[in-house]
């Protein structure tokens, strides 16, 4: 049974940087695609990082240079590296594991078998 955890959220100031982390078990990050994503209330999930098994990445436009994902595959963890935090990227933030290499930004919302519950993320202005 995989679990994932997200940690690391919290309230910063624009501008400022955060660093979410996702521990998963039950699963080994060498053959899963995992990503990022957020959710704004009222709003549906949007992928917003993505990494493959071979550690490929892929990003939504609003993160592209600003976020970097990672992940630590001898610690089954998975992070995401946030900086120069704006208003706009206030939002709860999940970690997402699927069991097919290969997904991106495009398709892991549907290959997504498993989900945190989520890590608070508040940029204030």
């Amino acid at each position: 049974q995989v679990q994932l955890v997200e940690s690391g959220g919290g309230s910063v100031q624009t501008g400022g940087s955060l660093t979410l982390s996702c521990a998963a078990s039950g699963l080994n990050s060498k053959y899963y695609s995992m990503g990022w994503f957020h959710q704004v209330t009222g709003r549906g999930r949007e992928a917003v990082a993505t990494i493959d098994s071979d550690g490929t990445t892929t990003y939504a436009d609003s993160v592209k240079g600003r976020f970097t994902i990672s992940k630590d595959n001898a610690k089954n963890t998975l992070y995401l590296q946030m900086n120069r935090l704006k208003p706009e990227d206030t939002a709860m933030y999940y970690c997402a594991s699927a069991p097919i290499r290969g997904l991106t930004i495009g398709t892991m919302a549907r290959g997504a078998a498993d989900w945190g519950k989520g890590t608070l993320v508040t940029i204030s202005s």
